[in-house]
Formats: structure tokens, C-alpha cells, sequence
């Protein structure tokens, strides 16, 4: 016989772990069926342990530019390639034990192997046939396996992989993913990356501070392509200024695999080509939904480019079948998932006043350097949808504390409704502006009104007067400009 949940979660990454906490929370029997390994995507080769690399590419800007604080540092400054690895590693490790500690601690039960949606209300785990890229932990003990099972309620967070263009799929070796960029047995003297998206421009910055001589390649007429453009204008500026190389409106057409270098064919926005030679090439553009092999078909789950469709609180137009996360399409953010999954929960708990995510109020943060967030509408955005906006803008050349700390490239753009004030959009590159954007999440959160944040006290000296400052622009009244 069958064992019985009110809910069993597909997946652990940040919605499937999350979903399954708060559903045990509210007094809901669970179940996560995970194939690989627990914590997903994000914390095992995305999130956390990128971050952890970007540390330690800080630490090393910051070590090569001593002089600029008044301090001399004897003797050459230069990565160890294993030590960084295995301190990233070991914090994806950590992350994974944790997950867990979470689900042992919250009663959640572990179903190893891979689901497939049986019937409506049911699925069949089988032994998973997904090899990890690296064993990040043992399997969790007292995990349950092979089986049907069922529940009331069945939320798909499988999650999504990236996505291989035809004729340049990476191979491992001298063409990689993110999976093979986050773990280099060596420094590649030279790097192509493809996409200037955030995975892109991340590597693309880490490697840079490690002294590689790195080119992005992007199709689209700015980087970073989903920002504001100022924002991606002055980001470009920096990124060239630390002697990475930029060609947009570009596309990589061929790829010839040398011994240990490739050669790719770039087509220019003139129509003409360039062959660009390097060590190791990074493919980043984009992700693909993880939706085949799950059943989605024999139930008639509707999809759409790729993903599942849902609507705001995670339903799919399956009675009982939810999706949160990637799979349920952008944007593409752990934090995305993580509120996708609470909201779906409390829905199906039937707790009141859950409202439907609002894709608008999603902050979006690059943690290259400089580093880049936002939320809202872009200008261009606003523009399109025919709004009437007052725009304000603030460099951090203006800011007391960004001078202190040596970090005065950057800038913040807030962008407001003219007619009622509203704060509609926020953007920022600079240093801390990953932290900082929080700020202006939680006023439009509040639906906070132009007068409201310009009679907010903010602290001095602090790179986020810089936010304040933004908002007192857009109507003509910035104080230190």
C-alpha cells in the first residue's frame, strides 16, 4: 500500500526545501523526494558557493591595491587555485548538511530516487540515475526510497540546468558550465565567456581579479541585458577599466576544440568576424527548465516556452499539482523560489490573506565588481508602458563614506510614478549595493511615497545616503550634487 502526505515536495533546492519547512510548520505531513543532492542548485553550485569565490576574489582586489590604503604587503600576491576551490566546496558541503539538519529537525521525511508523476495525487520513485558532478554528502540516513507514494498535494521544485547552444555544448573540459568554472584544477591564462548574464558576468568578474585574461561575449546591446541602462553603462566602464574586454551585439558562431585551447568564430554588429583564442570558454547563456521525465505529459500539464504554467499562488491547471521555483519560469532567483514556496504552502493550508506574488517587487542581484541590483521598472520599461516619471540618479563620487572606503564608482537611479509619488523603480552598482537594495524593496513593499523616504533619517557616514540622495534628485532637491 501506498505510503500517504498531505504534501510531497519534488526537489530540495530553496523552494523545495522551503515548501516542505513551512508546510510541516502549519501541521501538514511531508515528504521531499531529492535525486542528487539535498539543498539544490543554489547551495551546492549557485548561490552560496559562488559567493564564496567572489570572496575570496575581493580579498585578493583589495590585497593587490594595499598601496591605495597606506599599507605595503611584501612579496607576490597570487591565488591558490585548490584552497579557494576547496574553501568554496567546503561551504557548499556545509550548506547541504544543513538542509538536512532542517528537515530532521522539522519531521520532513527524505524519499531518495526520482519521481515521476504516476497519477494525479501520486508518483513512483525509482533508483536516480543522476550522477552528481561532485558527491556533495552522504545520502541522508533513515531516507526512504523506491515506492509509490501519495498526497493530497504534490509540488514540482525540480529546478532547471544550464542551457547548451547547438554546436558549442560544453564538455567539461575546455568548454564548461558553471559546474566546471566554480572548480578549476588550474587559473586559465585566458577566458571566453558567452552571456553577460549574471552567471557570466559573475565568472567573468572572478576571474578577471585573478589576474586571467578574460572577454565576455554578449548578443544583446548592453551587459548585464535585464538592467537599467545607465547602470549597465557605468558597469561596463568598470569592468573595462579592469581590463576585461567587452564586444556586444556580438555572437559566437563556431567553436573549434584545440589540445587544451578553444577558437571561436565571433560575428560583429558590421557583419564582420573575429577569431578569439583562448584557454578555456565559459557557455552562460541561460537555463532550461528541469520538466522532462516527470510525467508532466499523461497529466496534461500545461507548459509554456519550456515551463510550467502556473498561476500566482503555484497552481498549475492540475487539481492538487503545484510548481514553484525555475521550473515555474522568471524570474530565475532563490529568493524567487524561496517566497514562491511560502505562498504556495499557506494557500494550500487555507490560511488567509495570502497574496499572490507580485513579480515586480523581486529585487535582482549581480555580485560582480562592481555589484549590481535593482527592482521595479528600468526607465526604458516605464517609458514603454507610457508612465509619466520623475528619474533621480546620485554617483557615489558624491558619497563621504564611498571616498573613505575607495569604492566612489558607482551610482544609484530611482525612478517614481509623477503623478502619484509611488516609488516604481530602483537601481544600483557600486560597492555593498547587493545589501542596499533591500531598502528601497521594503518601501515599495510599503508602497512609501517620495516625501515619506526624503523624510527618512539616514545614517552618516553611509554609502546608503546615496539612496536617499537619488530620491531628492528626482525632485530637484539633492543636497550633495
Amino acid at each position: 500500500m501506498a505510503q500517504s502526505y498531505d504534501v510531497i515536495v519534488i526537489g530540495s533546492g530553496p523552494g523545495g526545501y522551503i515548501a516542505a519547512i513551512r508546510a510541516s510548520q502549519l501541521g501538514l505531513k511531508v515528504a521531499v523526494v531529492e535525486r542528487e543532492h539535498l539543498a539544490g542548485i543554489c547551495s551546492n553550485w549557485g548561490c552560496i558557493p559562488t559567493k564564496a569565490l567572489l570572496r575570496s576574489a575581493d580579498v585578493m582586489h583589495t590585497a593587490t591595491h594595499a598601496k591605495d590604503y597606506g599599507l605595503t604587503l611584501e612579496g607576490t600576491i597570487k591565488p591558490d587555485v585548490k584552497a579557494i576551490v576547496d574553501r568554496s566546496r567546503g561551504i557548499a558541503h556545509r550548506m547541504n548538511n544543513g538542509v538536512g539538519f532542517l528537515f530532521k529537525k522539522n519531521k520532513v521525511d527524505i524519499i531518495w530516487g526520482e519521481a515521476k508523476l504516476s497519477k494525479p495525487g501520486e508518483i513512483v520513485v525509482s533508483k536516480t540515475t543522476k550522477k552528481p558532478v561532485e558527491p556533495i554528502g552522504p545520502i541522508p540516513k533513515n531516507t526512504l526510497g523506491e515506492g509509490t507514494y501519495t498526497a493530497k498535494h504534490i509540488i514540482i521544485a525540480t529546478g532547471a540546468r544550464p542551457r547548451a547552444l547547438p554546436g558549442i555544448e560544453p564538455d567539461g573540459k575546455l568548454i564548461w558550465t558553471y559546474f566546471e568554472a566554480m572548480k578549476p584544477e588550474e587559473m586559465p591564462k585566458s577566458l571566453l565567456v558567452m552571456g553577460s548574464g549574471a552567471i557570466g558576468i559573475e565568472f567573468a568578474s572572478f576571474y578577471r581579479t585573478m589576474g586571467v585574461e578574460v572577454t565576455v561575449v554578449e548578443i544583446m546591446s548592453q551587459v548585464m541585458p535585464v538592467e537599467d541602462a545607465d547602470i549597465s553603462a557605468l558597469a561596463k566602464k568598470q569592468f573595462e577599466r579592469q581590463g576585461m574586454k567587452i564586444l556586444l551585439e556580438a555572437k559566437v558562431a563556431k567553436v573549434v576544440k584545440g589540445a587544451n585551447s578553444v577558437t571561436a568564430t565571433i560575428e560583429l554588429k558590421d557583419g564582420k568576424t573575429q577569431e578569439i583564442t583562448a584557454d578555456r570558454m565559459i557557455s552562460a547563456v541561460g537555463v532550461q527548465a528541469n520538466i522532462e521525465g516527470i510525467g508532466l505529459e499523461a497529466l496534461g500539464v500545461k507548459t509554456d516556452r519550456g515551463f510550467i504554467v502556473i498561476d500566482g499562488y503555484g497552481k498549475t491547471n492540475v487539481p492538487g499539482l503545484y510548481a514553484i521555483g525555475d521550473v515555474a519560469g522568471p524570474p530565475l532567483l532563490a529568493h524567487k523560489a524561496e517566497h514562491e514556496a511560502v505562498i504556495c504552502v499557506e494557500k494550500i493550508a487555507g490560511l488567509p490573506n495570502v497574496h499572490p506574488m507580485d513579480k515586480l517587487k523581486i529585487p535582482g542581484c549581480t555580485y560582480c565588481n562592481p555589484q549590481v541590483a535593482s527592482v521595479g521598472l528600468t526607465e526604458a520599461k516605464a517609458k514603454a508602458e507610457g508612465r509619466d516619471i520623475r528619474v533621480g540618479r546620485f554617483p557615489f563620487v558624491a558619497n563621504g563614506k564611498a571616498i573613505a572606503l575607495g569604492e566612489d564608482q558607482g551610482l544609484v537611479k530611482t525612478i517614481f510614478d509623477k503623478k502619484t509619488g509611488e516609488l516604481i523603480g530602483a537601481h544600483m552598482v557600486g560597492a555593498e549595493v547587493t545589501e542596499l537594495i533591500q531598502g528601497f524593496v521594503v518601501a515599495m513593499n510599503l508602497e512609501t511615497t517620495e516625501e515619506e523616504l526624503m523624510h527618512t533619517i539616514f545614517p552618516h557616514p553611509t554609502i546608503s545616503e546615496t539612496m536617499k540622495e537619488s530620491v531628492l534628485d528626482a525632485y530637484g532637491r539633492a543636497l550633495n550634487a
